[in-house]
Formats: structure tokens, sequence, C-alpha cells
């Protein structure tokens, strides 16, 4: 190993020691820059082509609020999926916190339209029985949105440390009584990233979308990783698919961590994440 490449693995080792102890002080990190903006309107592109695709057909996507989409996407309707799953920044958060075997469950996007308004404070699912126990975190959300996000255009809302607060009261395990969002409005803090920049979240952390000012879309692509310890039973609403020969083409190393099936030929997905629909009046 030259001096040169050890200098750049020290430094990336102190960096994401130090991304891993922000992650579990607030509950989310900044990785700005990891892409170019090009990079960025590329994947606006693919949005567009699978947003019109998920509205084509019955369950394509699922309400999260009025005028506010999730819809899952095949990765082969990405053209950066390789360039998202070994960007060395992810890589090397996802194996800090989730270990080295860590596996991608889910590609997705949310997307606010002109007139969605205020999500209800909410996380993505139930505290884990072993995040509960030992305060570990088991999977991480990485957000990259597709464009440049204003006060005026839906930016995602964030209460910092409540990622460990205790959910047992929480409707569904996921959405506080009304009466605490009080705390979490004084906690609230937005979020404004430009095109190429990336988050990383758990998705305990109670956050909300906001309403859309404006007359554009505010489309964010979620790209979901888990530990292996997580059973293959709480991913299974995020099914990754694969054809069989757009998995062949993959790295070899990138293969062994994705949580996926393989199929001959793609189908529509169809949307279940009856509960968040539901509950954002969607």
């Amino acid at each position: 190993m030259s001096a040169s490449t050890q200098v750049h693995s020290a430094h990336l080792k102190q960096a994401v020691e130090q991304q891993e102890a922000e992650l579990y002080l607030h509950g989310v990190i900044g990785l700005p820059g990891c892409f170019s903006p090009g990079w960025a309107d590329a994947l606006h592109e693919d949005f567009e082509a699978a947003f019109t695709l998920a509205r084509s057909y019955p369950g394509g996507t699922i309400g999260r609020g009025p005028h506010r989409y999730y819809f899952a996407v095949h990765p082969e309707r990405i053209r950066g999926f390789v360039d998202l799953l070994t960007h060395p920044t992810i890589t090397a958060l996802c194996e800090r916190v989730l270990g080295p075997h860590y596996e991608f469950v889910e590609l997705g996007f949310d997307v606010p339209l002109a007139g969605a308004v205020d999500q209800p404070w909410h996380r993505d699912f139930r505290t884990p029985p072993v995040t509960a126990a030992e305060g570990r975190l088991t999977s991480l959300a990485f957000n990259l949105t597709t464009v440049d996000v204003t006060p005026e255009l839906a930016p995602l809302e964030i209460a910092p440390g409540t990622h460990f607060d205790d959910g047992f009261l929480f409707e569904h395990g996921m959405f506080p009584r009304p009466a605490e969002s009080e705390r979490f409005d004084a906690l609230a803090t937005r979020r404004f990233p430009h095109r190429g920049d990336v988050s990383a979240r758990t998705g305990l952390t109670l956050h909300r979308g906001t309403r859309n000012f404006s007359e554009r879309s505010r489309p964010v692509l979620i790209l979901g990783a888990v530990s292996p310890d997580v059973p293959a039973e709480e991913t299974s609403v995020h099914q990754l698919t694969l054809t069989r020969g757009y998995a062949e083409a993959l790295p070899s190393a990138l293969l062994t961590h994705l949580r996926c099936t393989l199929v001959d030929e793609l189908t529509p997905i169809v949307q279940r994440h009856d509960i968040e629909g539901f509950m954002m009046g969607g």
C-alpha cells in the first residue's frame, strides 16, 4: 500500500467514525457533494419515467398524505444504481454502522407534488428489540434529492435525537400522539440539500415532510440498508427484484450486499405500505 493510499484510508476511517458518532447522537447526518449535479439530473429523468409508469396501473404508488406519494422502483430503472451502491462514503458508513455483511433492501422515491401538506410526525418502523435493549442501530436510509431544495419546496423536517425515544405508546409504534407534537416542533430542523448531496438517517428519528408551497415536485430517492440479523420478513415489503441478466453484469462484490429476488422478467411493483398511507391520509 502506497503512502498516499494509507493517508486516504486513514482519513476515510476517521471521517466515518465521526459520521457514526453524529448519527448515533442526532439520528441524521449530511453527506454533501457525493455526486455531481449532472448525476442528480439524470436521476431526476429516471424518476420522471418511473413515476409515469407507477401511476399507470393500480397499486403502483401509495399515498403518504394529500398530493404526496411513495413508490418502489426496480434497480434496473436507475442508471446510477451501481454508482450509488458502490460510493465509498456510503459503503464505508454501512460497514461501520451495520457491519461488513450489510445488505441493501430498499430503493424507492418519495415525492410531494404541488399542494402537498405537512405530514404528521412519524417513524418509518417500530423500534427493533435489539435497538431498545442495546441501543444498536440495525438499518440506515440514504436520501438523495433530485432537485435543489428551497424553503417553499417541501423540505424534510426532522427532530434530532428522537431515534431512541420510547415508542411504546406510539400508534402502530410509529406515530406519536398529537399532544406530543409541541416537543417535536421545538426540536425540528429543516433540511435543504442540493443536487448531488446525500443524507443518512435512521428511520427511527421522528420526521415529516412539510408543505409544498411551489408548483414543482420534490422527488427524493431512498436507499435502505440493514444489518444481516434483520429478519427477511421485516424487509419483504421493500423486496428488490432484478433480472438474472442484470444481476450477472453487476460487480460480484456488490451482488453479495443485495437482499433481492432474481427473475427472468420484471413485472410492475404493487406497493404495500398500508399503515403509512392510511395514517397520513393517502
